[in-house]
């Protein structure tokens, strides 16, 4: 079970990588559009994210965090709201595309420091 939860960890950093990735390619770009880097890496961190916490809760490593969960799973739904509603735009406004990466980098910022003690 170790194994089969680094490896869901692991896809879900590749995840996260894809998107910040794809905001990131389009940082010089004239016209900015979402690419499917950006689509397919939130679905993954979002399948990902529900396999983790499913295979914690079932085998009882730890406490979850649900608001944490939650807070995380919202950010990401905004995410993923964002990324398909501009997905065959050719062009998308820049708080779209600024959108996603500060909310990617907020789901992160979440998952660093929410921790008891930290932000409670």
């Amino acid at each position: 079970m170790e194994v089969l939860k680094g490896l869901l960890l692991v896809l879900h950093f590749i995840g996260l990588a894809a998107i910040i990735g794809g905001v990131l390619v389009q940082l010089r770009a004239e016209t900015r559009r979402i690419d499917a880097f950006v689509l397919h890496g939130a679905w993954t961190q979002l399948l990902t994210g529900v396999a983790l916490v499913g295979m914690v809760e079932a085998i009882g490593d730890y406490e979850i965090n649900h608001v944490k969960i939650a807070v995380k799973l919202l950010v990401l739904v905004a995410i993923l709201g964002i990324a398909f509603a501009f997905r065959k735009r050719p062009s998308v406004p820049t708080w779209a595309w600024a959108g996603i990466g500060g909310l990617t980098v907020l789901n992160i910022a979440i998952a660093v420091l929410w921790k008891p003690g930290v932000l409670g």
